[in-house]
């Protein structure tokens, strides 16, 4: 059994019937408002846990859902913590973009699902990308230049693709002559 205090327990209660019929939990709300006990196994009832923590940060289910696959994982940045600009609304501001183009264009380059929360943005995402992600977000925090983030997030994926997973570093030229 698993208590979890959320702050959105309307959205979290609405997301609860979608969970509970994809992963084997009983969720029920108790008497103190803004607590839920999970019930099940030790791995569902944590994975239930991030998925409800990710619907109570802002998250569509179906977003959160994904954190379901071993290879997402949901992480957060503290705006404040990377920036002394007082205004942060104009930081929040760079983050989106004009119209969300530039979440939009991370979200695009990464695989990723960004949610921007007062001054927290959540960020869940797949771990070949999570780092160039965060960097991403980051850097537009700071005051990066958007071009510059975007440049640096294609580049990241040109070595992605570069890099055959079948191929360990094993395959090369010895003498002039290819090795397999």
């Amino acid at each position: 059994m698993t208590v979890l205090n959320v702050q959105n327990l309307r959205r979290v209660k609405r997301a609860v019937p979608f969970i509970e019929s994809r992963i084997k939990v009983k969720v029920e709300a108790v008497k103190p408002l803004g607590k839920l006990v999970i019930n099940g196994n030790q791995v569902d009832e944590y994975l239930v846990e991030k998925i409800l923590r990710a619907v109570d940060f802002g998250f569509d289910v179906e977003d959160a859902m994904l954190l379901r696959n071993d290879r997402f994982s949901f992480e957060f940045i503290d705006v404040k913590e990377h920036t002394h600009r007082k205004n942060l609304k104009e930081v929040r501001a760079r983050v989106i973009g004009r119209e969300g183009k530039a979440k939009n264009t991370i979200e695009e380059l990464t695989g990723a699902v960004i949610v921007i929360n007062a001054n927290s943005i959540g960020v869940i995402v797949d771990s070949d990308h999570v780092d160039a992600c965060l960097q991403a977000l980051i850097s537009l925090i700071q005051g990066a230049k958007h071009g510059n983030v975007f440049a640096y997030l294609e580049k990241q994926n040109a070595k992605r693709r570069d890099i055959d997973e079948d191929d360990l570093g094993l395959k090369g030229k010895f003498l002039g002559k290819d090795i397999e």
